[in-house]
């Protein structure tokens, strides 16, 4: 663009900038933060018929005091933006980062504000709320969000990210274009783009995915609260993260997730909170057979044993691992690592987002700790394999090791290291033989080490007696079977025969009555 041109539409900006500034309130809100043990607190505001746009301008008045900011309309959520400095702007065509734009119904809209840090009491606040017949953002390339499909129809092992912000997340810089080039550049096959407690972006993939039609945009978000973060990989629809404030809880939130057949994974669960990572420790008590997957590595904070006592509890959680980017790669120091850092292989059936999910569920997945380069293990165990289960008396656990030099190979069973090997070769082999339980399960991986520090961390892949029945999956009875008993005076006896035949296969199949 022509120097002149580029002169005239900055000065434009800067004019449309000033002339909002000087914009005078249509509500003011000001008051002081509740005390209280809820985290969050609403401030009603009424929208007339015919408005187009709202800003809304939030400060928390104080230096050490720090305060988050989400808006919902009358039908629920509009946004979040966390402690986003900017102002919030919602349209019908157009919205700021982190919100999400479309039909602005007349009613009680709500500033949702959450208790991020509260240090200088009374902690006050001061809200400005503009409403306008006519919009000021232009209109942006938003459609709704479609699954991309298959980019790949190979089964194989694909290489991700589980954990990656855009700028429609708060606190983070990149476009979605630029962390997609970077994690392409990478080499990496698949990224999940997980926003704090936003889909704002979701509308904005369909312009994006054409230009990387090797990359695959795993939809998701990173539902952060004040007292730990997890990821929803796959979810589309928003969840509450406002746990304690009207009755929502960490138990719903799994919940929503997988009825939208997302998974549930708790994320960074061991880096102490801090000024840069509010609630960044995991401090929930979950069912663990409820948890999907565990982020044992994050950048640079492990978390492999609460991964272990999970497993321990009767999880079945799939190994993940995320960087936590959000620079786009521009950014890699003693805590945060780019785009890849760590990498997740995922073997699936091909590349696309229920094949992603699938693989996870299963349970197929290694961790390489230091990126994409990093040495890679194949796990297998000899017999009829569901989902993440074995079921055999007896059988072969086996792994292939490759990129791997002046390592070694341990050997783990139920949490405890069984075997450890020098790997002298490329690839390296292995094999021991295994007997299954009289009862319940055991679980077998493999990780490579140096100088007795992860560098790949494989999932555990369980092994179940022949004619035993699995454990029952959460809310469902001590049966293994969450199917409600059949009256035979109720039904006939095909119905009945069917309803017992669906039963029976649960004693062999998991995940399926």
């Amino acid at each position: 663009m022509p120097l002149h041109l580029v002169w005239l539409a900055a000065s434009l900006v800067l004019a449309a900038n000033v002339a909002r500034a000087q914009e005078p309130c249509s509500k003011r809100i000001e008051g002081t933060v509740p005390d209280g043990a809820e985290t969050h607190f609403f401030l009603p505001f009424e929208v007339p018929e015919g408005i187009a746009e709202i800003e809304v301008r939030h400060d928390n008045l104080s230096s050490e005091n720090i305060l988050d900011w989400g808006l919902d309309d009358p039908n629920g959520f509009r946004g979040w933006g966390g402690g986003n400095r900017e102002p919030a702007v919602v349209g019908v065509e157009a919205a700021s980062r982190s919100y999400v734009p479309g039909p602005m119904p007349m009613g009680t809209w709500e500033v949702v504000v959450g208790k991020a840090k509260i240090v200088e009491t009374p902690a006050e606040y001061d809200i400005c709320i503009i409403l306008r017949t006519e919009p000021t953002l232009p209109p942006q390339p938003r459609m709704p969000y479609e699954d991309p499909g298959v980019l790949d129809s190979e089964a194989r092992w694909y290489a991700g990210d589980f954990h990656v912000h855009s700028r429609q997340s708060g606190d983070a810089r990149p476009t979605i274009a630029e962390t997609l080039e970077v994690a392409r550049d990478v080499g990496l096959d698949f990224i999940m783009l997980s926003e704090h407690n936003t889909n704002s972006g979701l509308t904005l993939y369909g312009s994006v995915q054409p230009d990387f039609p090797n990359l695959l945009i795993v939809p998701g978000v990173e539902w952060t609260t004040y007292s730990g973060h997890a990821g929803g990989i796959g979810a589309t629809e928003w969840v509450d993260h406002k746990v304690g404030v009207r009755g929502a809880t960490v138990e719903a939130a799994i919940e929503a997730y997988h009825d939208q057949g997302a998974l549930f994974s708790p994320t960074h669960p061991e880096e102490p909170s801090w000024e840069q990572c509010i609630g960044c420790e995991w401090e929930f008590e979950v069912d663990p057979r409820a948890v999907d997957g565990v982020e044992v590595q994050t950048g640079v904070w492990a978390a492999i044993g609460l991964w272990e006592e999970y497993c321990r509890l009767g999880s079945h959680a799939a190994a993940l691992g995320g960087s936590d980017d959000h620079n786009a790669g521009q950014v890699d120091n003693p805590i945060t690592k780019p785009i890849g850092t760590p990498t997740t292989m995922v073997f699936a059936d091909g590349l696309s987002v229920d094949a992603i999910l699938d693989g996870v569920r299963n349970a197929r997945t290694v961790v390489k700790v230091n990126g994409i380069d990093g040495p890679m293990l194949e796990t297998e165990l000899s017999g009829e394999r569901v989902g993440d289960t074995v079921f055999a008396d007896s059988a072969t656990l086996s792994v292939r090791v490759t990129a791997a030099t002046d390592e070694a190979l341990q050997v783990i069973k139920n949490g405890a290291v069984v075997e450890t090997l020098s790997i002298d070769s490329d690839p390296f082999m292995h094999e021991m033989s295994v007997e299954a339980p009289p009862e319940g399960e055991d679980r077998y991986r493999h990780q490579v080490v140096r100088a007795n520090v992860p560098l790949t961390v494989g999932s555990y892949v369980w092994l179940r007696a022949a004619d035993t029945p699995e454990p029952p999956e959460p809310g469902e009875s001590s049966s293994g079977c969450s199917c409600r008993l059949v009256n035979p005076a109720d039904h006939d006896t095909g119905v009945l025969l069917a309803a017992l035949g669906l039963c029976m296969l649960y004693w062999r199949r998991r995940r399926v009555c």
